[in-house]
């Protein structure tokens, strides 16, 4: 179902690895710093390319999916000239078709938060993390039918919050708790009924479960390295896809809103963790999500492929890193005004 071609040509090859620090929270670059995260100390393959800087990693509004759609064409397109041309169409087809409810048996998304907008924030920064990884030389390069993997992977990765046309009691957003398996066990029957292998079908569901804020992405059986580097890719991009949108803020009383909802529904009991009083205090929180659970998770778990998305690489600043910071410090504002009033 996928097509390849022969990545040679599309990535570069130099000696002399190179090993540098994490990410962490002295080097998270603020607005007006030019300081980035460097290297991480592990990866599931060491770059070897330095100080390339093709200033490919533009940033397109999200809210936009046709937009968003022609820069992961645009991606695809550079990285495999011999590639599927009408891949990134035909699979943002599917996605669109499913989140604004023209799959049969499927009502469109009603969740506020995990919407499609969220899933195209995530789309748009693992293909641009691949980009740059492959720019970067890392070895094992990624095939073009790996790359379309991992977009159908991230373009699948919520579905899980959407209900069958007869789910008519509240939103989505009941399913929080469940909703990785639930998104698995969908892109699943929806890709196996158009052709893809079941190999095909169980990398993209493990690469979904990378996304997992509880998963132990360790004991998740890829079938090689590669894979399990996409799928580490896209459990990075989830995280920092969100966290840099421009209307982050304004959407954590959505994120909040499908807590309350989640935290209510008795099919699926939602984590202690995720339970919060009131959308100040998940406000709050948000910092500490940030320094406590995202930087050790993509930095750990997920290997430190934000790397990749350092502008030049590998010490050049992180857009999105750039961005959250922003984010944060809004956040902070808007709770300091509230105190205040």
């Amino acid at each position: 179902m996928l097509f390849d071609c022969d990545p040679a040509g599309c990535r570069a090859t130099v000696a002399g690895p190179r090993k540098s620090t994490p990410l962490t929270l002295a080097a998270a670059p603020c607005p007006d710093h030019s300081a980035s995260p460097g290297a991480p100390t592990e990866i599931p393959s060491e770059p070897r390319r330095k100080n390339w800087s093709p200033a490919l990693f533009h940033q397109v509004d999200t809210r936009n999916a046709d937009a968003v759609q022609h820069e992961v064409a645009a991606v695809h397109a550079a990285l495999f000239p011999r590639g599927d041309r009408g891949f990134v169409a035909r699979a943002f087809g599917w996605a669109r078709d499913c989140f604004e409810g023209r799959n049969p048996g499927y009502l469109p998304i009603d969740a506020r938060y995990h919407d499609l907008e969220h899933t195209l924030q995530g789309t748009l920064a693992i293909a641009q993390l691949l980009q740059g990884r492959q720019a970067a030389g890392a070895q094992p390069p990624v095939t073009a039918g790996e790359f379309q993997l991992g977009v159908l992977a991230a373009l699948f990765h919520d579905t899980g919050y959407l209900k069958r046309s007869d789910d008519t009691e509240g939103t989505g957003a009941k399913y929080t708790a469940v909703h990785v398996e639930r998104s698995a066990a969908f892109a699943g029957e929806f890709l196996g009924a158009r052709g893809f292998s079941g190999d095909e079908v169980s990398a993209i569901q493990n690469m979904i479960r990378c996304t997992g804020v509880q998963a132990d992405v360790r004991v998740l059986r890829f079938r090689n390295e590669t894979e399990r580097a996409i799928g580490y890719a896209l459990g990075t991009a989830d995280l920092l896809g969100q966290m840099a949108a421009d209307d982050y803020p304004e959407k954590l009383l959505a994120l909040y809103d499908e807590f309350a909802e989640a935290a209510k529904f008795p099919g699926a009991p939602l984590p202690a963790g995720l339970r919060f009083e009131s959308a100040d205090a998940l406000m709050r929180s948000t910092r500490g999500f940030w320094e406590n659970f995202v930087l050790p998770k993509i930095n750990d778990d997920l290997g430190g492929l934000h790397v990749f998305l350092n502008d030049p690489y590998p010490d050049g600043p992180n857009s999105f890193v750039q961005r959250i910071e922003r984010n944060l410090q809004r956040v902070q504002r808007e709770l300091a005004a509230k105190t205040a009033a």
